[in-house]
């Protein structure tokens, strides 16, 4: 029984999340209201209340719904350049920053941005968690284990770096994210090698 009631929640929260994602990317976050994502979720206001609590709580739980699909997103292309920082970095910058123009949450956040006083912005610029401490957990982690002859400091400016400049790419694109991505590995590589010379035999970085 208690395994069900859990299974119910969990649908009732995913349902709740699906109907505040399509209001936020066809209206934007600063006209939300709680009473409309009840009706959107075809449930009663009280049962939205009791769920969540309050309009910041269903702000939090969609941006880090998002935050959950960019890391996996990241991972895989990661992985499929182990080894070769600036490759890996390339890859997984480029994927975050093409995946922030076509989601259309992140889209409507972004141009909530520009005339809303009270939008979700807020969630990726302001707040360490969950974007900035999940991020950089992830990639610190991957990091040890992919980047072995990159020392320690090293490694850590050249993650918080790469997950800073790919925030600020977001929420203020300068060129495409093709472009953007080569440049933020470019920076990355830089950091995580100050001499210049990558012990992969690639020589000097670019």
């Amino acid at each position: 029984m208690t395994r069900f009631r859990e299974s119910v929640r969990s649908l009732l929260r995913e349902q709740v999340l699906d109907a505040a994602y399509r209001l936020v990317a066809a209206d934007g976050w600063g006209v939300l209201r709680m009473a409309g994502i009840a009706r959107a979720a075809g449930i009663s206001r009280q049962t939205l209340y009791n769920e969540f609590g309050s309009k910041e709580a269903i702000g939090n739980a969609l941006i880090q719904r998002e935050l959950e699909g960019f890391l996996l997103g990241i991972q895989r292309e990661l992985d499929a350049h182990r080894g070769e920082l600036e490759a890996a970095a390339v890859a997984g910058v480029g994927y975050t920053l093409q995946q922030a123009v076509d989601n259309p949450l992140i889209k409507s956040v972004l141009l909530a941005a520009r005339g809303g006083e009270d939008d979700l912005l807020a969630y990726l610029t302001t707040r360490p968690e969950p974007v900035f401490g999940t991020a950089m957990a992830m990639l610190d982690a991957y990091a040890i284990e992919a980047w072995p002859d990159v020392d320690e400091e090293s490694r850590g400016l050249a993650v918080e770096t790469i997950v800073r400049l790919t925030v600020s790419h977001i929420v203020q694109p300068v060129a495409s994210p093709e472009e953007s991505a080569r440049r933020i590995a470019r920076i990355t590589a830089r950091i995580a090698y100050p001499g210049g010379v990558r012990p992969d035999g690639c020589g000097e970085a670019r």
